[in-house]
């Protein structure tokens, strides 16, 4: 099973795109908001060395933003992570 998981904030327009994306490929995701917990924005940070939203991860790679999942998937690249055993 792939695991995917999404920082957000609550006013993100990319963030609510992300997440009509993935449910539009029938992934499931987990939802970290980061505008309600200092310390999971911190570790975000220290993850992915960005402070914008969203960060996407699959199967613990960091995929980066929305603009980044839509091109690694264009590219053919997001169906082999997800294929990922």
């Amino acid at each position: 099973m792939n695991r995917v998981l999404i920082y957000t904030s609550a006013i993100c327009p990319y963030c609510v795109a992300a997440k009509n994306f993935l449910v539009g490929r029938g992934l499931a995701y987990e939802e970290v908001r980061i505008d309600l917990d200092a310390a999971q924005r911190d570790q975000m940070i220290r993850l992915t060395n960005r402070r914008s939203v969203p960060q996407i991860f699959i199967n613990d790679h960091h995929v980066g933003g929305y603009d980044d999942m839509v091109a690694l998937d264009r590219a053919g690249g997001l169906n082999a992570l997800l294929n990922k055993d």
